[in-house]
């Protein structure tokens, strides 16, 4: 998340309340997660297990629950919550806005798309011309979408991440900031629910095409020409690439890569990063054809055991 104007270490500081090791003019453009932070943005790290991996990202500014040597060019901000001091920057700069109608005085919406009946756009939102949006479905704020997309009936486009702490009375919740952004030419089928970015954006490139109950979290990114099948869930932070097909009932982890042209088999659970242009199948997953020799293989146990007994 890029804020509207540049601000000072100083006046963050003073949003959250915080001390700060740096210059008070030290320049911060925004905020964003470790996975994709950039120069001039903020992290935050809250467990000494990452304190390393946040300290040698490319963020400009670090939001740490510990007193650490600043690295050279960067600078700290000390919190004793830094997953709350986060949401306070989320609620400062994105904060909620109620909306105004079912389509939103300040949605953009192009020439000769249509909006079926109680449709919701949010605030902010643009779409692009040549669309079609069917009943029911809800768009939140700062979506965008653009040109000839389809949206099915009672899909959700911009839904919290499902991102949350465990702390000893309950749950909190990381509040979301980012974007829903679809590319032009994708179709997604009825009651799918695509979450917004935590601080970035999740994003469906061009040409995507999704079955109906397909569920996509939050920062992730599907690349372009992707077929994705019914009852698919894909967690936060992935990256599809181009051309994958994810057959039905696949689920993912959180964090992985799928590569070029993969395809990935039914009811296959993606545990962990794989290589583009083969076929994969099971949980564990493996290649295709591997796994399907191992399964005719534990077919063939009970005959040798058979034999083994006579």
């Amino acid at each position: 998340m890029r804020f509207p104007i540049v601000h000072t270490l100083k006046q963050i500081a003073t949003i959250i309340q915080c001390e700060y090791v740096g210059e008070d003019d030290f320049a911060v453009l925004g905020m964003n997660e470790i996975h994709v932070v950039q120069d001039g943005e903020i992290v935050f790290v809250d467990h000494p297990k990452y304190y390393d991996k946040a300290l040698k990202s490319k963020a400009s500014v670090v939001l740490i629950n510990k007193k650490v040597d600043c690295p050279e060019g960067k600078a700290l901000l000390l919190s004793d919550d830094p997953f709350r001091d986060f949401n306070r920057l989320t609620q400062f700069f994105q904060p909620f806005k109620i909306a105004n109608g079912l389509i939103s005085t300040s949605a953009k919406i192009g020439q000769n798309t249509i909006i079926q009946p109680n449709t919701f756009v949010g605030n902010n939102v643009i779409i692009g011309d040549d669309c079609m949006i069917h009943s029911n479905v809800s768009i939140y704020d700062n979506c965008i979408i653009g040109n000839n997309v389809v949206i099915h009936a009672g899909t959700v486009l911009g839904s919290d991440a499902f991102y949350f702490k465990k702390r000893p009375e309950g749950f909190d919740k990381l509040l979301s900031g980012g974007r829903v952004v679809i590319e032009e030419h994708v179709e997604i089928g009825a009651l799918c629910t695509v979450d917004k970015g935590v601080t970035g954006d999740t994003t469906i490139k061009k040409g995507t095409k999704l079955d109906n109950q397909v569920h996509v979290g939050h920062d992730t990114v599907i690349g372009e020409r992707c077929l994705i099948a019914s009852q698919t869930g894909i967690a936060g932070c992935v990256i599809i690439e181009d051309g994958v097909t994810l057959w039905g009932q696949v689920g993912t982890n959180s964090g992985i890569t799928i590569g070029k042209n993969a395809i990935i088999m039914g009811q296959t659970g993606v545990t962990k990063s794989v290589e583009g242009g083969k076929s994969y199948f099971g949980t564990p997953i493996e290649e295709s054809r591997e796994k399907l020799k191992q399964l005719a293989y534990i077919k063939k146990i009970p005959s040798i055991l058979k034999r083994l007994e006579e």
